[in-house]
């Protein structure tokens, strides 16, 4: 061969390689990235080209699927009581993709999961139609309900658990939004998502999980849960020595209490009338590094509660001077916390202790029922022994019964709880939120907890108390659990 055509033999043949290299690195390292690309309308296409599984409550789908007379998506998404259910399923819309469960749990819902191999090459020799997998939740449809309606026309969340168990039982969120407006992909579709992207008061934010909100007084059963897990409390029902005025440490600044009564009060009346002043000396004497570990025992500054929507972190300042932690100890400063991290700590005080970790996916199943996953509960962490676990419980029934927490009372059941109002905005100048945590507990062993928080609503500030406003939720959310297993 001469050396010209020589050449040409080897740059053609170095073009076959790069070619082969080429081919061989899209279709294998890239196809992942491909796949999943936002311009490649064909991945979403293709999702839309079958009935979707469904998201499955008490047996029932709360979702569905219906066929379109598009040429490309041939069936769109479909939501029962949709904006009840928001805040736990999500959405799946043809034109702005999905999110929460949806999004989450797509290849089970679509059938495109691995789980599902088996299934579709089944409906290959058989000549099924190719159907989604479905995903059964842990969600009470009458918790679900009491907590939304609840709510109503209020601005809030509601989270409900089961402390044995870690179970979510209910996850409510206000105002909330139809998922199946922007379903489809089209005109009246994009002008709802629109009108959504613009509404000041954030319909599609899962406030139960996504939101963070100074906590006010709830927090102030950590505080009593440090103290007596690190020894500064041993009994309840002592005088704790704090003055009238408290002033902060290095400060010259008076505690403010609410209450009357709180010089040397002790721990249980404290918590029952709800002393700012006994509560914020009592954090300062156990100190932030104490204070920081039993926070994170409950889940504080924790980034990865996945349930499996991921919540946010609630955060307990870690590097706070002494005032700091003393304001952070009555739910102030820099303090902030989700109402699933509320529910989470109210749970692990009636679990005697134990914090089981939150999860509101109870399996995954085939297109023919066959279960492909099971969720089993999980142990999270110890934030208190037993022993203190019983007498926060002591101190929280006694809140219900004859302190701020009354509202909360349900007849035959023993009812714990803990009312905040926490105060927010610059120099305090807008309405405070409303919060109750509390749980209940049967004569046989049945125990749901529950957090509130009423972010604003149509009552006059002075009005505006975690009492008045969050426990009556909370009630009918512990009343509707408890009922629906009897």
């Amino acid at each position: 061969m001469n050396k010209p055509l020589r050449r040409v033999a080897i740059f053609c043949g170095l073009l076959v390689l790069a070619l082969l290299i080429r081919t061989n690195w899209v279709q294998y390292v890239q196809s992942d990235e491909l796949n999943t690309h936002k311009s490649n309308k064909r991945v979403q296409i293709e999702r839309y080209a079958y009935e979707r599984g469904d998201i499955i409550v008490d047996g029932k789908p709360i979702t569905g699927s219906a066929a379109t007379d598009d040429k490309f998506y041939k069936y769109k998404r479909t939501y029962i009581n949709g904006p009840m259910w928001a805040p736990v399923t999500g959405y799946a819309s043809q034109a702005f993709d999905a999110n929460q469960i949806e999004k989450l749990e797509d290849g089970v819902l679509t059938g495109n999961s691995d789980q599902l191999f088996f299934d579709r090459t089944m409906a290959m020799f058989t000549g099924d139609k190719k159907k989604g997998g479905n995903v059964v939740t842990t969600l009470s449809g009458a918790a679900q309900l009491a907590a939304y309606k609840g709510l109503g026309s209020k601005k809030g969340a509601v989270a409900a658990i089961d402390p044995k168990t870690g179970k979510i039982l209910a996850l409510a969120s206000t105002p909330s939004y139809d998922p199946t407006s922007f379903a489809g992909y089209g005109g009246s579709d994009e002008k709802a998502w629109n009108k959504l992207e613009k509404d000041k008061n954030k319909p599609k934010l899962n406030r139960a999980l996504r939101e963070v909100y100074p906590p006010g007084s709830t927090f102030k059963v950590v505080t009593a849960a440090a103290a007596l897990e690190h020894g500064k409390i041993t009994d309840i029902d002592a005088a704790t020595d704090t003055p009238e005025p408290y002033i902060l440490p290095n400060t010259r600044t008076p505690m403010v209490n609410h209450a009357n009564g709180c010089k040397n009060a002790s721990l249980n009346e404290a918590l029952r009338v709800s002393c700012n002043s006994v509560f914020a000396k009592l954090g300062d004497t156990v100190g932030r590094d104490q204070m920081l570990e039993t926070s994170q025992k409950f889940g504080f500054n924790n980034a990865e509660i996945d349930t499996p929507v991921r919540a946010a972190a609630s955060v307990y300042d870690k590097n706070m001077d002494r005032p700091g932690n003393a304001l952070s100890s009555i739910g102030q400063f820099n303090t902030a916390t989700t109402p699933l991290q509320m529910a989470m700590v109210t749970s692990a005080i009636v679990n005697d202790g134990k914090l089981m970790k939150p999860y509101m996916i109870d399996q995954l199943e085939s297109p023919n029922l066959d279960v492909i996953k099971k969720n089993e509960p999980q142990e999270m962490s110890r934030p208190l022994s037993q022993k203190n676990a019983q007498l926060l419980q002591q101190m929280m029934e006694n809140v219900v019964e004859k302190g701020t927490g009354s509202n909360a009372k349900i007849d035959g059941v023993t009812v714990g709880g803990k009312t905040g109002t926490a105060q927010h905005g610059e120099n305090n100048s807008k309405n405070p939120y409303a919060w109750f945590i509390s749980y209940a507990k049967t004569s046989d062993g049945q125990t749901v907890a529950v957090a509130v928080v009423v972010e604003d609503s149509e009552a006059k500030r002075d009005d505006i108390t975690g009492g008045g406003l969050a426990a009556p939720i909370a009630k009918d959310v512990m009343k509707a659990v408890l009922d629906s297993k009897k």
